[in-house]
């Protein structure tokens, strides 16, 4: 019990956030159709919410999942991928990094669909599309975790994410697909957040604490007398 508690303290945003999906999935589980179907419309992140309510679609959009029955699921990847991730950074730089690819995987996703709109390759109530969840906050945490991880375990790694994502991309991609692929990008791309960054020694092969300790002191050169 001891374990657990500290496990939940120390990675304190991923719980928060898995708390409130478990209030939101069982508000959809206790609703009646209909009722569900206005809130996972109501709290989408589509074009028409993105155009009317753009701030709190993007935030509201990330707390709800479609289907309850998956909230279990949800639960084992925060603990794998966001508490890992968290953890390691910080909740600040996590937050960062996760928030930051919710944001920018969905608006990116969404503007492929408003163009796809109006070169007619998808219908116009694609506008209204349900686009809820948790999925490119789990995308940016696996491209983060990938440098958390020592090789040979690294490649391997790397390669189950890099096949997980891209098969879909390369089978009839949806704009949630792209979605995914983005998220997982910006995950890669935040390695200077990471402590790994930190410490990697510079071209000049000092390390962190010989910077920090400055030059070595110049030695005068010695006199006759001196030994």
């Amino acid at each position: 019990m001891a374990r657990a508690k500290d496990w939940v303290r120390s990675s304190p945003g991923t719980h928060i956030w898995l708390l409130v999906i478990g209030i939101t999935s069982l508000v959809i589980a206790a609703a009646s159709e209909g009722l569900g179907q206005f809130l996972v419309h109501r709290t989408s992140s589509n074009i028409h919410e993105l155009n009317e309510h753009p701030l709190p679609s993007l935030l509201i959009s990330g707390f709800w999942i479609e289907r309850p029955e998956s909230f279990l699921l949800y639960a084992v990847m925060f603990e794998l991928l966001h508490a890992n991730v968290e953890r390691w950074l910080g909740t600040a730089r996590w937050l960062l990094t996760v928030g930051g690819a919710h944001i920018a995987a969905t608006l990116a996703s969404q503007e492929l669909v408003l163009l796809a709109i109006e070169g007619h390759r998808l219908p116009r109530s694609m506008t209204h599309v349900v686009d809820i969840g948790v999925s490119y906050g789990l995308a940016a945490a696996a491209g983060v975790l990938t440098y958390r991880l020592r090789p040979p375990w690294r490649y391997g790694y790397l390669a189950g994410v890099l096949v997980f994502f891209g098969i879909p991309l390369l089978t009839g991609a949806t704009f949630t697909d792209f979605g995914h692929a983005i998220a997982l990008v910006m995950g890669f791309a935040a390695w200077p957040l990471t402590p790994a960054a930190a410490e990697e020694p510079p071209e000049d092969g000092t390390g962190p604490a010989d910077r920090a300790a400055g030059p070595p002191p110049e030695r005068r050169p010695e006199s006759p007398q001196e030994r």
